[in-house]
């Protein structure tokens, strides 16, 4: 698994997920990367069906204004959620201004679950009752809601590597899990510590000999 891969399957909860993404959906300088893989995510989360999703990259063509508002909405969310829960890791308040994209997204995507076929076989869809693209992110709200009013009590926990930000749920049997994945930071601290245990250990060597 590579890095890029790790940010979208460590976080254990959809909303982290996108909160663990390299970049925000809504970089401006990236607005066609960013488009493209935010409709990517939105199919690897059974959000859209692959079908629904090529239909959606072709919206910065036919509809731009509609693309760039949800990027933006989709960058509020994300950096809401980032905010959140590293407030919640601390123990300090979540203000208001963090969760206002989460609620907004809440309030104009009521709907339901539901049943739907995608060619093959049947699965869980959110069906939104609001015309606009904001029911795309639904799914992704309400993930956020269940964290942010569990708090403490979520599993919350960010990687022990000081140079990794991924935010994750322990989901763990244990609930000792340190890492983002063992493939990645749990296999590089344990390559570093032995390395720093061997070095200490040749350097005393060295001047029992000298």
């Amino acid at each position: 698994m590579t890095k890029a891969d790790s940010y979208r399957v460590v976080g254990n909860r959809m909303c982290l997920d996108l909160a663990n993404l390299p970049y925000l959906p809504g970089d401006p300088e990236k607005h066609a990367e960013s488009w493209s893989g935010l409709v990517d995510f939105l199919a690897e989360k059974g959000i859209v069906s692959k079908a629904r999703a090529e239909e959606l990259q072709d919206l910065p063509k036919t509809d731009p204004r509609s693309a760039l508002n949800l990027l933006r909405l989709t960058e509020r969310l994300g950096e809401g959620i980032r905010f959140a829960a590293l407030a919640i890791l601390r123990g300090s308040r979540v203000h208001h201004e963090w969760v206002e994209p989460i609620n907004q997204i809440l309030q104009v995507t009521e709907g339901h679950d539901e049943l739907q076929w995608d060619g093959t076989a049947w699965h869980m869809g959110f069906a939104g009752k609001h015309e606009g693209l904001e029911w795309l992110l639904a799914a992704l709200a309400r993930s956020a809601a269940e964290l942010i009013s569990k708090g403490a009590r979520s599993g919350l926990r960010q990687c022990a590597n000081p140079n990794c930000q991924l935010l994750f749920c322990d989901d763990s049997r244990t609930h000792r899990r340190r890492w983002c994945s063992m493939a990645l930071c749990g296999n590089r601290s344990k390559v570093a510590a032995f390395a720093r245990r061997h070095g200490r250990r040749g350097e005393q060597a060295r001047a029992q000999h000298a």
